[in-house]
């Protein structure tokens, strides 16, 4: 996936006032629009201003871009890091107002991995409660284990705010948050009351999107969890017990005799804790000893000769 420079698209520099990002999209809409312009690629061309405008005119995703992608040029190769959004805090009532699943899909790749969940999600809650216009939506990063026991989490939000002049400065709150047992990444966890108050003097609520950072062990899918397992090829090759950890400890696990890399084990009920819990997946991984010692080369020259192991056999060569 590349990078899009949303103010290279427009035109228009960093710096530049709504008033200029308002100007410079609707010159070059005028211009693009497919059903008058002779331009080549217009169509295309219209879809990345009407893209490029969606989060400039909005504070709340303007404020998350410029934090993400100061760092990048246009067309270099992009990948958003997987907690960026982490703690970044948007309103019900934001500029993607009206702005749902038909209309996003018409945005690229690069729009959907920053603005897809959140912000889409916010737009959605706000069309059902329009009357209170006042729900705050944000994404906050968990540990893998807080899903398995519960947690109570300290978290600090961002949230951009505009002044009468349209400056966006961003503020900070911190709130106490209870992490429930067996929660899944992409859950929504609601503290009511936490948004901000609406048109009726009551307070919106906040919603949380569960994100799991990344862990050194497990990969999640859903409420199941993938472990690479690494093993001696003689435990692949003669079978046996070997450890394995789990969330929940280590255990002893049966590996079949002539077992080959990528061979797959499943530990029913030892992923994600639900009424029906999610498995574990472990993958066999077969890793040799170096040979890094006269020893260990006279192993393997003992090995060559002895067990006459060619195992390109079925490749006929």
């Amino acid at each position: 996936m590349k990078f899009k420079d949303y103010y290279e698209v427009l035109g228009v520099e960093r710096g530049a006032s709504d008033d200029d990002i308002k100007r410079a999209y609707r010159k070059l809409a005028r211009k693009f629009h497919p059903d008058v312009s002779k331009e080549p690629q217009a169509e295309e061309r219209f879809k990345e201003l009407g893209e490029a405008y969606e989060v400039l005119k909005d504070p709340e995703k303007r404020a998350a871009y410029d934090r993400l992608g100061s760092g990048y040029q246009s067309g270099q190769d992009f990948q958003p890091p997987p907690d960026w959004g982490s703690g970044f805090e948007f309103s019900g009532a934001g500029g993607d107002r009206g702005m749902g699943e038909e209309e996003a899909a018409a945005f690229s790749d690069f729009f959907e991995s920053l603005f897809g969940g959140a912000a889409r999600g916010a737009s959605q809650a706000h069309a059902r409660h329009s009357a209170r216009a006042a729900d705050h939506h944000a994404r906050i990063a968990i540990d893998l284990e807080d899903a398995f026991s519960g947690a109570e989490r300290t978290i600090t939000l961002q949230s951009p705010h505009a002044d009468a002049s349209g400056r966006v400065t961003m503020q900070e709150r911190t709130l106490r948050v209870q992490i429930p047992r067996g929660v899944r990444e992409g859950q929504r966890l609601r503290l009511a009351g936490q948004g901000t108050p609406g048109p009726d003097g009551r307070s919106g609520d906040l919603y949380l999107e569960i994100q799991f950072r990344p862990h050194a062990w497990y990969r999640v899918v859903d409420k199941d969890l993938y472990l690479t397992l690494p093993v001696a090829p003689w435990e692949a090759a003669l079978g046996g017990e070997v450890a394995a950890p789990t969330p929940a400890g280590t255990v002893e696990v049966n590996v079949p005799a002539g077992s080959q890399t990528g061979r797959k084990l499943r530990l029913k009920g030892r992923g994600l804790p639900a009424a029906e819990p999610g498995d574990l997946y472990i993958e066999l991984k077969v890793v040799l000893p170096p040979a890094d010692n006269p020893k260990a080369v006279e192993l393997y020259k003992h090995m060559a000769s002895e067990l006459r192991f060619n195992p390109r056999l079925h490749l006929g060569v």
